[in-house]
This record gives C-alpha cells, structure tokens and sequence, in this order.
C-alpha cells in the first residue's frame, strides 16, 4: 500500500458550475470554497501532510476584470474568516507563486503565514499568481547566479517547494486532462487522476475513493 504524504489538486470547473446552477461564475467560486473546506478536513482525517491547491495562476489574468477581483475579494475573506479557525486546527499556510497582489491581500497573506509557520497538522500551499514555468525560469536564474554546479539537487534548492516533498498524487476536477502549467518538475513521478466532476461536486466520497485506487497502484518509479 502506497504512503500518500502529499496531494495536489487542479481545482477546476468553479465557473462551469456556477454557469450551469445559478448563472454565474463567481457563484460557482463562491460554491468552490465549501469544497475546499471539505477536502481539508477530509486531508486531516486521511493523516495526509500537504495539500497544494492551485488557486489562481498567471494565465488567469486573462480572464474578466470583474471576475479576477470576485477572486480576490474570495480570497480575502478566507483569509480573514478562516485563518484562526486553521490554526486552531494545528495547519500551516504557505503561499507559492508571485506575492506581487494588492497591498491588502499581501498583508493578509503575511499575517496568515506568520501565524500559522509553526502548525504541523497539515501545510496548505496555495498555488497564488503561480505558473511552473516563470517558477523554473526563475530558479536556472538564481542558480546561475549563485555560481554552483548545475544539478538536479542545488536546482532544487531554488523552486519555491524547496522544502516540500513532491506531489504524490495529483487530482484534477473538471474533466479536463492537462497540467495547466502547474508543478511540471514536482509532478514527475505523481500519479495523475483526472475527475469528471466540476469542482463544487466534488466531495468527500470522492475523494477517498481517488485516495484508495492510489494505494492500491504499483508505483515503479523507473524500474520494474
């Protein structure tokens, strides 16, 4: 039986939901959260370590000015609401991705990681303005920079995982079955499963079921 220690998730599919139930994407966000919850608690029950989630990345700025500032405002209020209630509950909040946001939000941000640097429960990394490949780009910069051998282990050293262990299991929702420019270096030995249900559907149920068929995979890593 495989150890599951880290699971990412691509959660897709908030606006397809929102449009399909209450005609609005920022409704299907608004909804998307209540998962995120859901998964949370379910990650603690699961004895799982870290859970990545991706949130908003750099291609997302392409979409509607309104919709981009529902996000963030969503954000916000998560990180206002809900960041006593995740140290009460013993998680970490890291924040990957390019800090580069509002005043408000970066200073909410700050204030979450401080408070919350020593809880070791679980550790929450929320994929923030991130893209894997400005991630990659900018750690070859920083270990040319540094002068050191050219190696998978100083490269390492330089991604903002640095001192997280690769994704074991990544989930996608959405019935969509592309990385989307997300943790291409970390996800190279992940077992990848693509669900067909939008975000906001997604539930516990299901997420114990992607977490049994994991552990039951051979996972060769290589070999045979």
């Amino acid at each position: 039986m495989n150890p599951l220690n880290h699971v990412a998730i691509i959660m897709d599919g908030n606006g397809r939901w929102g449009i399909k139930n209450k005609n609005s994407r920022n409704a299907g966000h608004k909804e998307g959260i209540k998962t995120v919850e859901k998964i949370i608690k379910q990650s603690i029950k699961e004895k799982i370590k870290y859970l990545t989630l991706f949130a908003f990345s750099t291609e997302n700025w392409r979409r509607p000015k309104k919709e981009i500032d529902y996000l963030f405002n969503l954000l916000e209020i998560f990180l206002s609401d809900k960041i006593d209630n995740l140290y009460k509950q013993n998680i970490k909040l890291k924040i990957i991705g390019n800090k580069n946001l509002t005043k408000k939000l970066t200073k909410l941000i700050k204030r979450a990681e401080k408070k919350t640097s020593k809880n070791k429960n679980l550790q929450i990394n929320l994929a923030l303005n991130y893209g894997s490949k400005d991630e990659l780009i900018n750690a070859f910069k920083l270990l040319k920079k540094s002068n050191k051998s050219i190696n998978e282990k100083n490269f390492i050293q330089y991604l903002q995982t640095k001192k997280i262990p690769d994704p074991d299991l990544l989930i996608r929702t959405g019935n969509t079955k592309r990385l989307s420019n997300f943790l291409l270096w970390q996800l190279a030995y992940s077992e990848i499963f693509f669900e067909k249900k939008l975000w906001p559907e997604f539930n516990e149920k299901d997420f114990k079921k992607i977490i049994k068929n994991f552990k039951s995979i051979k996972r060769n890593y290589g070999s045979i």
